[in-house]
């Protein structure tokens, strides 16, 4: 059963959706046949940090608020990431633009390497304070998790991936996301937020269910003309 995630690396609940996510898939007898896709979406597109904004200023500005307010809110979302099992310093965050780490997140995806582009990208912003707009940094992180250094820098100093980025901004807006992290689970039902664990368990299990009731089942015609020498059940028969 496929999962589309859409996710933007700069939001902060998407990095704790992502590992609730994770620790309800782990609880699941199926989850070897749960196939997880992820989708570029972008909470701030126009956004360049051309000023070494803070995480707190950049709240404050956009959002009208006091720096101490801004500071007071970030904490709360940090403890709500400690409970989750992450650390996320905003004393060190860099906002940024996200464009060009979601194409590096698509040339991941060409290698089987997505998923761990997603939590190294996660890690980089929200832990290591590293800025991931710059493309230096981006071309480090694509060598950190195995992907060819110069494959990366010629991806990174051209516009390689960015319609794909572009179309799966644009599939969000038909299916009517209006904020990250949205789980779509077999084009069938959603999930929006960074829910508890307990709601992605019992959303998986109730769509993966009926995903299984659709899938065709296959019979195989027998070339043998008996079953002598085989093993079941009840034994092996000679």
């Amino acid at each position: 059963m496929k999962v589309e995630i859409w996710s933007d690396v700069m939001c902060p609940f998407c990095y704790i959706g992502k590992k609730h996510f994770e620790q309800a898939i782990e609880t699941l007898p199926f989850r070897n046949e749960i196939e997880v896709e992820w989708k570029s979406y972008q909470l701030n597109p126009e956004y360049h940090n051309t000023s070494n904004e803070t995480v707190y200023d950049y709240l404050s500005r956009s959002k009208g608020m006091p720096v101490a307010q801004a500071k007071q809110m970030t904490q709360q979302v940090a403890d709500m990431a400690k409970n989750a099992g992450l650390t996320i310093d905003f004393g060190k965050n860099i906002p940024a633009n996200t464009f060009n780490a979601h194409r590096l997140i698509h040339l991941a995806a060409k290698h089987n390497l997505q998923d761990l582009a997603e939590e190294k990208l996660f890690e980089a912003h929200f832990v290591q304070g590293r800025d991931i707009a710059n493309l230096t940094v981006l071309g480090e992180i694509a060598t950190e998790i195995g992907l060819d250094k110069t494959e990366a820098e010629q991806v990174l100093q051209s516009d390689q991936f960015a319609e794909a980025v572009r179309y799966d901004v644009y599939e969000s807006q038909n299916l009517g996301v209006r904020g990250v992290p949205y789980f779509v689970l077999d084009r069938k039902y959603a999930v929006s937020g960074a829910q508890p664990v307990e709601a992605f368990e019992q959303a998986l299990t109730q769509s993966f269910k009926e995903w299984k009731e659709t899938q065709p089942k296959t019979e195989l015609k027998s070339l043998n003309k008996n079953d002598d020498a085989i093993c079941d059940e009840n034994g092996c028969e000679i």
